[in-house]
C-alpha cells in the first residue's frame, strides 16, 4: 500500500502569487486582442477608397462605422470607380468573419472586383467572374456583395447581388421601395454561379442607398424592421446632401445593437440634365 505525502496547505501568499500570474496572463491576452482589433480597424480604413467618383447630376457619399464594441471589425466595404467605357461602377459588401483576416480578404475581393470589371461592363458577369476567381484561390472565407453599373448616357442603373441585403430607393415625386430582386449565392461559395441583373432608369431626381447588414440587423432587431427604418430616412432625406443622408442612415445601426461593422453608400441623382444639387 502506497502512502501519499500530505499536501502542503495553500497559504495566502500562494493564492496571491497564483492570482498575480492569472491576472498577468489575462492582461497579456487582452492587450493582444486589442492590438488585433486596432490593426484590423487600421487595415480596414486603409483599404477603403480615399475618394469616390462623381459627375454632374450624380452625387456619391459613403460612411463606414466599426462595431460598437470594437470586436467585429474588418468585413464591410464600399467602392466606386470609373470603368473603361466611361460608366461608373459601385460595390458594397460584407466578408464572412471579422478581425485582420477578414480585413485582408475584403481588400482582395474589392481589388478583384475592380480588375474583373475592367474587362466586362455587365454586373452579373462581374460577380460571376469574381466568384470563380475566389473559388480558384481556394479561399476559406466568402463575401456577400452588390455590384452596380451606372451609364451616364442612358441614366440606367444596372445591378446584381451575391447574397447581399437589398438596397433602398426613393424619388422626389414620392415613390420609394426596396430592391427585392433575385440574387445569387455569396462570392466564394459555389463555382459557376449565375447572378441575374436588374436594370432601372433614373428619369426622376432621387436617391439609391446601398448598405450592409450591420445597419439593419442585430441580435434582437429583424432585418425587415431595419429596412423599414432605412426607407423612412431615405424618403425624408431624398433631396438632402448625400453625405448628410449617409450619416443619417448609418446612425440606424445603433438601433440594431451594432454588433457588426456597418457601411452605407448613397447615390443621389438629379435625373438626366439635372443641375448641380
Amino acid at each position: 500500500m502506497t502512502r501519499r505525502r500530505p499536501t502542503r496547505p495553500v497559504s495566502a501568499d500562494d493564492l496571491l502569487t497564483e492570482l498575480g500570474r492569472l491576472t498577468a496572463q489575462a492582461l497579456e491576452r487582452a492587450e493582444l486582442q486589442q492590438a488585433r482589433v486596432e490593426l484590423a480597424e487600421a487595415l480596414q480604413r486603409e483599404l477603403l477608397p480615399a475618394a469616390l467618383p462623381e459627375l454632374p447630376g450624380l452625387h456619391i457619399a459613403a460612411r463606414y462605422s466599426p462595431a460598437r464594441h470594437g470586436l467585429d471589425i474588418g468585413g464591410d466595404w464600399y467602392d466606386g470607380f470609373w470603368l473603361p467605357d466611361g460608366s461608373l461602377a459601385f460595390s458594397i459588401g460584407d466578408v464572412q468573419g471579422h478581425d485582420v483576416e477578414a480585413a485582408a480578404f475584403m481588400g482582395q475581393v474589392r481589388i478583384g472586383l475592380r480588375a474583373v470589371a475592367a474587362g466586362t461592363a455587365d454586373p452579373g458577369e462581374v460577380l460571376s467572374r469574381a466568384n470563380d476567381l475566389l473559388m480558384s484561390m481556394d479561399c476559406a472565407l466568402f463575401a456577400t456583395c452588390s455590384f452596380l453599373r451606372f451609364d451616364p448616357a442612358s441614366w440606367e442603373l444596372a445591378g446584381a447581388r451575391a447574397g447581399h441585403v437589398p438596397s433602398v430607393w426613393a424619388t422626389a415625386d414620392g415613390a420609394y421601395g426596396v430592391t427585392a430582386s433575385e440574387g445569387g449565392l455569396p462570392l466564394g461559395v459555389l463555382s459557376g454561379e449565375v447572378y441575374p441583373v436588374t436594370r432601372r432608369l433614373l428619369p426622376t431626381a432621387g436617391a439609391f442607398v446601398l448598405l450592409t447588414d450591420g445597419v439593419i440587423e442585430g441580435p434582437s432587431f429583424p432585418i425587415e424592421a431595419g429596412l423599414e427604418q432605412v426607407t423612412r430616412v431615405v424618403r425624408a432625406g431624398v433631396g438632402a446632401d448625400p453625405g448628410e443622408l449617409a450619416a443619417e442612415v448609418i446612425k440606424l445601426a445603433d438601433l440594431t445593437g451594432h454588433t457588426d461593422d456597418a457601411a452605407v453608400l448613397v447615390l443621389r441623382h438629379d435625373g438626366p440634365g439635372g443641375g448641380t444639387g
